[in-house]
C-alpha cells in the first residue's frame, strides 16, 4: 500500500514557475513508477509526466515537454514536478499517481496504477 500527499500548488502568473511535491508513505515507494496527471474543469484526466522506479527514465506529454521536469528522491519517498514557463492552459488539479504500468500501458489504462493522491490546484493567470 502507498499513500500519496501532494503539495506545492498555487496561483502563479503566466511565465512563472512552481514545484509540486508528492510525499509517499510505505516502504515500497522505490518499487513503483511515479507520475503526474492533471484535470482541468470540464475536461478528462490528462497524463503529464512519469519517472521509472529507479529514476533512470522519464517521459512527458508533448504539451509540457521542455517546460516540466519530473524527479524523485527514493530516500525521502518523494517525487517532484518542476514546472517552468507556465501557461494559462496548465491550469488544473494535479494528481500524483503510483503503479507498475509504463508508457503504452499507461496510455491504455489511463494511469500508472491504483494509487492516487488527493490533488493540488495549479492556477496560471494570464
Amino acid at each position: 500500500q502507498v499513500q500519496l500527499v501532494e503539495s506545492g500548488g498555487g496561483l502563479v502568473q503566466a511565465g512563472g514557475s512552481l514545484r509540486l511535491s508528492c510525499a509517499a508513505s510505505g516502504r515500497t515507494f522505490s518499487s513503483y513508477h511515479m507520475g503526474w496527471f492533471r484535470q482541468a474543469p470540464g475536461k478528462g484526466r490528462e497524463f503529464v509526466a512519469a519517472i521509472s522506479w529507479s529514476g533512470d527514465t522519464t517521459y512527458y506529454a508533448d504539451s509540457v515537454k521542455g517546460r516540466f521536469t519530473i524527479s524523485r528522491d527514493n530516500a525521502k519517498n518523494t517525487v517532484y514536478l518542476q514546472m517552468n514557463s507556465l501557461k494559462p492552459e496548465d491550469t488544473a488539479a494535479y494528481y500524483c499517481n503510483a503503479g507498475l504500468n509504463w508508457k503504452n500501458t499507461v496510455t491504455t489504462m489511463g494511469s500508472l496504477g491504483d494509487y492516487w493522491g488527493q490533488g493540488t490546484q495549479v492556477t496560471v493567470s494570464s
